[in-house]
This record gives C-alpha cells, sequence and structure tokens, in this order.
C-alpha cells in the first residue's frame, strides 16, 4: 500500500485564526531550516505517525530534493521516494486539470500523475486540495483501492485524519491481502 504524502497545508498547516506553534530544528540544520520559513510549524513528533500505517511513504510534493533534505531528518524519516511531476507546459496535461485555484468539477493536477504512479496499486493520499472530482476520477481509472484524504490546511495532518487512514486500512485489509497473493 502507498501514502502519498503532500507537504503544504498537509504536515505545514497555513490559514488558521490562531498563531501556529514553533518547533526547534532536530536533525536539520539552522541553515536549511532558515530556507523554509514554514518548516518550524511542523511538529517533529509527527514523524511516527505516517511510518506507523505500514504504508510505503512516497513524497506528493512541489518541494522536490528539498523534502528529503529538509522535511524527513526534521521528521526522523528516512529519504522517501518522491513523485516527479509533468512539465507543466507539457501538451499531454489535460485541459480539465488545474492548479491551486482551479475550477470546481475539475481534477487537481496531482490526480493522473498520482494514478500513474501508482501503476495498479491500492493507495492513501493525504493532501490539503482534493475534491470529490479527484475521488470520482480516482474510481474510474484506478483498478485498485485508494483513499484521497482531505487534511483541512488550517491544521494540517491530525489524530483525526490518522484515524480516519487507520480505518480505511482496517477495512480494505482484505482486499490488500487477495492483492498481495494474486501476483
Amino acid at each position: 500500500m502507498l501514502l502519498f504524502l503532500d507537504i503544504d497545508g498537509t504536515l505545514i498547516p497555513f490559514g488558521g485564526a490562531a498563531p501556529y506553534p514553533v518547533y526547534a530544528a532536530r536533525r536539520v540544520s539552522p541553515r536549511l531550516a532558515a530556507s523554509h520559513p514554514l518548516l518550524t510549524r511542523v511538529d517533529p513528533a509527527l514523524g511516527p505517525k505516517p511510518a506507523a500505517l505500514g504504508c510505503v511513504l512516497v513524497w506528493a510534493t512541489t518541494w522536490d530534493d528539498d523534502a528529503n533534505e529538509c522535511l524527513a531528518p526534521w521528521l526522523d524519516l528516512p529519504p522517501l521516494p518522491l513523485v516527479t511531476w509533468p512539465d507543466e507546459a507539457a501538451d499531454d496535461v489535460p485541459a480539465e486539470t488545474y492548479g491551486d485555484d482551479g475550477p470546481a468539477g475539475a481534477t487537481h493536477w496531482k490526480t493522473r500523475p498520482l494514478v500513474a504512479w501508482a501503476a495498479g496499486r491500492p493507495f492513501v493520499w493525504l493532501d490539503d486540495e482534493l475534491t470529490d472530482a479527484d475521488r470520482a476520477w480516482v474510481a474510474v481509472h484506478h483498478p485498485a483501492p485508494a483513499l484521497l484524504h482531505r487534511v483541512d490546511p488550517r491544521y494540517g495532518l491530525t489524530d483525526r485524519d490518522f484515524a480516519a487512514v487507520e480505518a480505511w486500512l482496517r477495512g480494505v485489509g482484505g482486499i490488500r491481502s487477495r492483492t498481495r497473493t494474486s501476483r
């Protein structure tokens, strides 16, 4: 089972009314932490939680290599695989995909690349920009179970989000076993 993990709005909360806690750098140099001023909003204690889900963690973010250079050590995670996104100017980006401020009913620009990256494997996707359009598209175009879980960007990942993912993973346990034994 793959777990695609976004960073901005998912691990790094933003847009809330109250001030955010500030956490100190643990395994990241102060210079690297300073290069990402919102990094200090990420609670380093969050790191074991996605790792404990038993999934293969994959960065699904535009942070590129900075995800492994800054955030992985901050969370005490090993370097993770990183989805490489298609060029925004590429001709094969469907017209109904969008960026951050896309039209209602359109799929997120990450949706198709993540389904392609999953290559038929079951996955969880944690992101703050997911919509019902993404869920509907994945349901039609992806053969395996998939949970697209929207995280409230004002809070980032919470225990409630992890509980929802854990419940879903328990529910697809039989499907995961059948998938594993059918290879």
